[in-house]
């Protein structure tokens, strides 16, 4: 999502930390913490922009995999402001989809998404409220404010849709979430992302309680010029650099497997002077080996730019990778 023009008089700052503190104290889910209608739209244009670009990340990803959505009307579920339709939108057109529903449990929210959707579509078709079987379902940001019942509730009305697509923060808590509800429904869905295979996940396995499924995107350049997002640095307290993300694809429609050897550098990693440790997950399971800076210099520049391709084709033995090409 291209960063957009805001002037900081346009901002209600003081909502901007109620919300952030509700966020992170975990309390967000209690109550409606949508006041007003400002509180909205200063919420959309500083932290949902940032949701935005995570979506971006998950989207690019889709789109360098040739990946097509199903048609159909799209749904975004616990929608808030509708920053994630918007990103899909913006990503693969309003010709993709039947139109756009938006649901949330704030009246409020529901309408403000639909109005900015309309505005930055016109003619595209819009509604509000639930819906019975929706072809694509987006979700972003929710797990955090269900509680186990909802969550149930939740997991059976996606049976019915034909793809998912979900992102989370990737924090190890919600990424832990998402990888217990992808076992629950992985025999219901081809896994797409990022997943690199159809298997139990690899995390789950024994000696694996440090690690979590959670990736890194990049916020558009612009941002670290513009005096808007400064301020909104150091107002809020967000580091700027930081895009932790866990996200789910799932999809219905057959999708061919990917090659054996394929797999998902899951973090970032680990730089050493003679080499790179990275955790990778295959068909195998989940793993560490090194990437020597020798063997392979080009690969390691990458990881020290923070530029590692995020899916491999990998060899490796019980400690090196041996050899090593990003995804075509």
């Amino acid at each position: 999502m291209p960063v957009p023009h805001t002037n900081d008089s346009d901002i209600d700052w003081p909502a901007l930390a109620r919300l952030r503190q509700d966020f992170l104290a975990g309390t967000a889910g209690a109550d409606d913490y949508w006041r007003q209608a400002s509180d909205l739209a200063s919420y959309d244009a500083t932290f949902a922009q940032r949701i935005g670009w995570k979506w971006d990340f998950v989207l690019g990803e889709l789109c360098h995999r040739g990946w097509e959505p199903p048609g159909g009307e799209l749904l975004d579920w616990g929608c808030g402001s509708g920053v994630a339709a918007r990103a899909f939108l913006d990503h693969f057109g309003t010709g993709s989809v039947a139109g756009v529903r938006f649901w949330d449990r704030s009246a409020m929210a529901m309408a403000f998404a639909a109005r900015r959707a309309m505005e930055k579509y016109p003619g595209l078709s819009v509604h509000t409220g639930a819906a019975d079987a929706p072809a694509l379902v987006l979700l972003s940001h929710v797990l955090s404010e269900l509680a186990p019942a909802q969550t149930e509730l939740l997991l059976q009305s996606l049976l019915l849709a034909t793809t998912v697509l979900w992102v989370e923060p990737g924090s190890y808590e919600s990424s832990r979430a998402l990888i217990a509800i992808r076992e629950r429904l992985r025999d219901h869905f081809q896994l797409i992302a990022p997943c690199p295979h159809q298997g139990h996940c690899g995390i789950l396995a024994p000696g694996n309680d440090p690690h979590w499924c959670h990736f890194f995107a990049a916020p558009p350049p612009g941002v670290f010029s513009d005096p808007f997002w400064g301020h909104f640095a150091r107002v809020s307290g967000v580091d700027l650099r930081s895009l932790p993300v866990s996200y789910l694809v799932l999809d219905r429609r057959p999708a061919a497997p990917l090659p054996p050897d394929t797999m998902r550098v899951l973090g970032r990693p680990r730089l050493f002077k003679p080499a790179a440790r990275i955790l990778g997950c295959d068909c195998q399971g989940v793993r560490e080996r090194e990437l020597t800076r020798r063997e392979f210099p080009d690969l390691y520049r990458l990881a020290k730019k923070e530029e590692f391709p995020s899916l491999n084709s990998w060899r490796c033995d019980a400690r090196r990778i041996l050899a090593m090409k990003p995804f075509p």
